[in-house]
């Protein structure tokens, strides 16, 4: 008798700086799915080289990061035919392949979550259950993502934009037209890899070398007095809205040892603010979602200053998504189960997959 249960590709691993924290999320994730409804082709990325592996082996190794070692790993390639919309294997000198009815990609960073995971698997014909390769990769770039926002009346922190030809001076000139402190940072990077909060101009260079060591683009950018919150939105056309989460801290800013230990730092889910100012963010959340062409799932930051005011901090298009993480969190406080976030995501790729295919 056929298998009847559809047929979903989890993508975990990639050529990034966040390699560590796709594996956390994509094991947590994995662990979230009833494997009584789907069938579940585990795609590993591998670090170093870029290769793709259908791992078939113990969730708990991907979180453990020995799923290379210990997992049964056949290599595996995008498949352009787009009426098989799947992957291809050699099995004993035979070519076999695997179709796919949706793919989930828990991929962080550079080589996953700024589209280009997600423009191979539109050519291979694979519903993406994500953000498209267009909305990724607005979301990926601060510069553009912060100028189209702007466009639509939403404030973002002044910025400028240095290139590996900017003179010395003319970085330190920017610097000071900006103001101290500031923060440097790539582009284009995730987990704040990269960042630096620069208070003296003795601090600069280096925090701009680091920087460059990222990406090939980097902006100094405007503090913004006040602190950080977030907004989880799930959802393509009926949106989803999690409660406001805050960022407490005590010192500095909320860089990647803050992120995944939270050793001098708070969140706080529903943030410290009155519901009037905590619907104000959901709007403007959902318009900066709505703007960047965001769909499936996406967690937008904005910073709140003393006075109220809103500015616009990034859009993160696969966000942190272990049990623990701020997105599931935000959800969880409004009412949805680690769980159900999961299964609604799924069901709604297969829906818009079965819909393509009608056409």
């Amino acid at each position: 008798m056929k298998d009847s249960k559809r047929v979903i590709s989890i993508f975990f691993g990639g050529c990034s700086t966040e390699y560590e924290v796709s594996l956390q999320s994509a094991c947590s994730v994995i662990q979230g799915i009833d494997p009584d409804r789907y069938n579940l082709i585990l795609i590993g990325i591998d670090r170093d080289c870029g290769k793709w592996f259908w791992y078939r082996g113990e969730t708990e190794w991907i979180g453990e990061n020995c799923w290379m070692e210990k997992g049964t790993l056949t290599p595996v390639f995008p498949l352009f035919d787009r009426t098989v919309h799947g992957i291809c294997y050699l099995d004993h000198g035979s070519l076999r392949t695997i179709s796919i009815d949706a793919a989930l990609p828990v991929l962080h960073g550079k080589n996953g979550e700024d589209g280009t995971v997600q423009g191979v698997l539109e050519l291979m014909g694979v519903p993406v259950i994500g953000c498209s390769l267009l909305s990724s990769a607005l979301c990926m770039d601060k510069v553009l993502s912060h100028r189209i926002v702007e466009m639509h009346g939403i404030k973002a922190a002044k910025s400028i934009t240095l290139t590996r030809d900017s003179l010395e001076q003319e970085v330190k000139q920017d610097a000071r037209e900006i103001g101290f402190p500031l923060f440097v940072k790539p582009v284009r990077s995730g987990s704040s890899f990269g960042i630096t909060k620069v208070f003296q101009e003795k601090e600069l260079i280096p925090a701009v070398n680091l920087a460059f060591s990222h990406d090939s683009t980097v902006i100094l950018e405007e503090m913004i007095e006040g602190f950080e919150v977030g907004c989880a939105v799930l959802g393509t056309q009926d949106l989803i809205i999690g409660e406001v989460d805050e960022i407490e801290l005590s010192d500095g800013f909320f860089d990647y040892t803050e992120k995944y230990t939270l050793k001098t730092s708070n969140i706080h889910v529903p943030a410290r603010i009155s519901p009037e100012k905590a619907d104000e963010i959901k709007k403007t959340a959902l318009a900066i979602y709505n703007i960047l062409q965001c769909s499936y799932f996406a967690r937008v930051d904005l910073f709140l200053t003393p006075d109220g005011e809103i500015y616009f901090n990034e859009v993160n298009t696969i966000p942190g998504f272990t049990s623990h993480s701020r997105y599931p969190n935000m959800l969880k406080a409004a009412g949805f189960s680690f769980e159900e976030v999961i299964h609604h995501l799924l069901e709604l790729g297969l829906a818009s997959a079965d819909k393509e295919r009608i056409k």
